[in-house]
């Protein structure tokens, strides 16, 4: 099932309110986790999947990337990240994430941030990009924890008075699509758990080089308050991995 919520009007103008919307990677509570586990990217030609508004391809010429390819299924997203992009090292592309067909070692880098939880077949999209990484490519990729998405509620489990009691998981091995509320609207996202991510990495041909589940670290409660709940469930799972 490939989704393309983003093109609908409200959905977007919600998305766009967000504060990772509007503030970029620094908004992001889990940018510094992620950035640490990216490779050096001097002179490499790197493929965001799920690029949004293209603040990791911007990143990645930042930091002296050779080239940058970016994909996203939305015409909105590809359109604001055109807009705010002045570079012709960047390309954007629309496309589905499940669709993407590239020359062999045509990469260096692939990197993924929140998008492959939307993706049904994590194993197939592995194959791909394990095809067009060249051998000692790195993969880096962040997705909802599997804690966070086994239950399509995604929410605490409540006391009379509203307190949060605890983080409720159940289903934790059925694996598969869950209808999820995002942003007050109806989303497909699909769970898989952490053996399932490792393994298909593996399997696919992959050392898997690095895990976070992103505890928050004091700094990241200093500056929000409300990242004291993640001490509580992870939220994200980021991964990095080697193509072998």
């Amino acid at each position: 099932m490939k989704q393309n919520k983003y093109d609908e009007a409200g959905f977007f103008a919600k998305y766009s309110a967000m504060p990772r919307s509007t503030g970029g990677l620094e908004a992001a509570g889990e940018w510094s986790t992620f950035r640490s586990l990216l490779p050096d990217l001097h002179g490499t030609r790197v493929l965001d999947l799920g690029c949004g508004f293209g603040w990791h391809c911007r990143y990645a010429r930042e930091q002296q990337a050779e080239s940058v390819v970016g994909i996203d299924l939305s015409e909105n997203m590809l359109e604001r990240a055109r807009a705010m992009t002045d570079d012709p090292g960047i390309e954007y592309r629309r496309g589905a994430i499940e669709d993407i067909r590239f020359a062999a070692g045509e990469f260096d880098v692939v990197i993924s941030s929140l998008a492959i939880h939307y993706v049904e077949r994590f194993d197939l999209l592995c194959c791909e990009v394990q095809h067009c990484l060249r051998t000692g490519g790195s993969f880096v990729l962040s997705v909802e924890h599997p804690i966070y998405t086994a239950l399509a509620a995604q929410d605490w489990h409540y006391g009379p008075d509203g307190a949060k009691l605890h983080w409720p998981l159940d289903h934790y091995h059925d694996e598969g699509p869950r209808e999820a509320r995002f942003l007050e609207d109806d989303v497909i996202k699909y769970h898989r758990n952490i053996a399932t991510y490792l393994n298909t990495l593996i399997t696919s041909g992959f050392t898997v080089t690095k895990l976070s589940e992103l505890q928050p670290t004091p700094e990241m409660l200093e500056q929000n308050a409300a990242w004291h709940e993640e001490l509580r469930r992870p939220m994200f799972l980021l991964l990095s991995a080697v193509r072998n």
